[in-house]
C-alpha cells in the first residue's frame, strides 16, 4: 500500500488544557496523536514528520514557503500517495491556498486540524485525521489541488473559508458547496474544480504585501502609510461589487503611480467583484485608474496570490490574468 506523509505544524489538535494557565497550550507530540491510530491496519503506512508545534496565529508566510518545500520532498517519493498537513484552523485556509498555488504535483495535499482540544469532550482531531488520510489515499483526490478536510467534508483550498469561531462544521465553501464527503469511511466526490491549474507559481515570497478592509467614509490614510512603507502590493476588501469611497481615490492614485499593485476584492462573503459601476469610486473608475479585480477570492487568499505574483515578477497584465477565475 502507498504511504501517506503526515506533516504536523501544530494547532489545537495537539493541545490540552493547562490547569495552572487555565487555557489550552501545545501538549501532544505528533507521535502521541498518531499512536491513537495504532492497531488499525490501514494506518500502518504513515510517515510522521513534525514541521513545527505552532499555534495557527504564529504561522508566517515564511513558514508556508518552507512547508511547501517539505511537502514537495515527500510528494516526489514514488511510495508516497499524498501528504496530510495537520494545522491550526485560524490561518489554515491561507496555508492551504498557498500550497495550492506553488506545489505542482497532482498528488493529493490535504489540510486538517481540530476545533476542540484534546481535553474537551467531542475532541474532533482524530476523526479529522482519519478522514484526511482516507481522502489522501482515494484515487478521486488526484489532480484536485489542495484540499481541506474537516468534519467529514471535503473542500477546495480555493473556495473554502473558516465561517464560525467554534463550530465543528466551520470550514465551508459558501458559494459553491463542498467537493465531497467522507461517509462511513468512504470518500465520495460530488464535483470537480478546474481553476486551480492556473495557480502554479514559484515558491517565492515578500513581506510587503498588505490587506486592508474598507468602510463607510474611509480615507486614504492607511494607503499613504503603506506607500511610505514601500509596499509592493495592497489588497483592499471593497464595498459590494467592488466599489470604494471617493475619499480614498487620491491615495489610490498615489500608490499606483509609485508602482504598487492594488487588487480589489469584496468584503461580502459571496460573489465576485466586477467593474459594473462607473461613478467616482465605482469598480469601473477603479480599474480605469489601474486597480486589479480579484474575482471571488476573499481578502486573505487574494493577499497570498498577490504576494506570490509580485515575488514571481508578474507585471500588471499578468496579475490581471492571474486573478480572472
Amino acid at each position: 500500500m502507498k504511504k501517506v506523509a503526515l506533516v504536523f505544524t501544530g494547532g489545537t489538535i495537539g493541545m490540552k488544557v493547562d490547569k495552572d494557565l487555565h487555557g489550552a497550550i501545545p501538549s501532544l507530540s505528533p507521535n502521541d496523536i498518531v499512536q491513537a491510530l495504532s492497531g488499525i491496519d490501514e494506518f500502518d503506512n504513515l510517515i510522521v514528520y513534525e514541521f513545527s508545534r505552532k499555534p495557527s496565529p504564529s504561522i508566517t508566510t515564511l513558514d508556508m514557503k518552507n512547508l511547501a518545500n517539505k511537502v514537495l520532498e515527500f510528494l516526489v517519493q514514488d511510495e508516497v500517495a499524498g501528504v496530510v498537513v495537520v494545522h491550526g484552523t485560524d490561518v489554515l485556509e491561507e496555508t492551504a491556498f498557498y500550497l495550492n498555488c506553488v506545489v505542482k504535483s497532482t498528488k493529493p495535499i490535504v489540510l486538517t486540524g481540530s476545533m476542540k482540544n484534546a481535553s474537551e469532550l467531542g475532541y474532533d482531531g482524530l476523526t479529522n485525521l482519519v478522514s484526511s488520510i482516507k481522502v489522501c489515499l482515494a484515487p478521486g483526490s488526484i489532480g484536485k489541488g489542495t484540499l481541506v478536510v474537516m468534519n467529514d467534508t471535503i473542500n477546495s483550498a480555493i473556495e473554502v473559508t473558516k465561517t464560525h469561531t467554534m463550530s465543528l462544521d466551520t470550514f465551508k465553501s459558501i458559494e459553491f458547496g463542498p467537493l465531497g464527503i467522507v461517509d462511513h469511511g468512504e470518500v465520495i466526490f460530488y464535483r470537480s474544480i478546474t481553476h486551480h491549474k492556473k495557480f502554479k507559481l514559484g515558491n517565492n515570497i515578500n513581506s510587503s504585501t498588505y490587506l486592508i478592509k474598507s468602510y463607510a467614509g474611509m480615507t486614504g490614510d492607511y494607503l499613504d502609510f503603506l506607500i511610505e512603507r514601500q509596499a509592493t502590493g495592497i489588497v483592499i476588501e471593497s464595498l459590494g461589487r467592488g466599489n470604494l469611497p471617493p475619499t480614498m481615490l487620491d491615495a489610490i492614485d498615489r500608490a499606483i503611480n509609485v508602482g504598487i499593485f492594488i487588487v480589489i476584492v469584496s468584503r461580502c462573503y459571496v460573489g465576485r467583484v466586477l467593474d459594473t459601476y462607473a461613478y467616482l469610486g465605482g469598480g469601473k473608475d477603479l480599474t480605469n485608474r489601474g486597480c486589479i479585480l480579484g474575482g471571488s477570492l476573499n481578502g486573505q487568499k487574494a493577499r497570498i496570490l498577490l504576494m506570490l505574483a509580485t515575488s514571481n515578477g508578474f507585471d500588471h497584465d499578468d496579475i490581471v490574468g492571474l486573478f480572472k477565475l
